[in-house]
């Protein structure tokens, strides 16, 4: 019997323009800051996205596909593991959703299509607060969180 099909949805609100959010997460410079990897691609719908370890490793620990994306509002991308700690990966779906509140950003991101009980389930419920959190703290200080939030997952 297949496993059942679960999705995380997460929303948070931004003290920046929703432009400003954007940017910041398709431009390399910026998500190697607050979520230690590169997102690199041409940003066109069909076109390849990886997902870079910043070590200098040059680990794809994420991979897949653009979608759709509607700037600066919407951009929806297939996930794929490349293995990893947790052998053969099923593959999801990444859907983030930006809405303007003046200067301020309303963020939703839905991760779907994740089997129910595993441990990327786990690893999405526990990431994804932590990226958002780091990248609300970045374009609101300036800075990152002070502390190692990736060991904390």
């Amino acid at each position: 019997m297949p496993m059942s099909l679960e999705q995380f949805k997460y929303v948070s609100y931004i003290a920046a323009k929703d432009t400003d959010v954007w940017n910041a997460l398709l431009d390399p410079k910026m998500t190697q800051q607050y979520w230690g990897h590169v997102n690199e691609s041409d940003w066109k719908v069909g076109s390849r996205w990886a997902h870079i370890r910043a070590d200098g490793s040059e680990i794809e620990d994420v991979t897949g596909k653009v979608l759709l994306i509607h700037p600066p509002h919407h951009l929806v991308l297939s996930w794929q593991e490349t293995g990893g700690h947790h052998g053969v990966m099923h593959s999801s779906q990444v859907s983030v959703a930006l809405e303007n509140l003046g200067e301020d950003t309303r963020i939703t991101v839905i991760h779907s299509d994740l089997q129910s009980g595993s441990l990327s389930y786990q690893d999405v419920s526990e990431g994804w607060p932590a990226v958002i959190s780091n990248l609300k703290t970045l374009l609101e200080t300036g800075h990152v969180m002070a502390s190692d939030i990736w060991s904390a997952n």
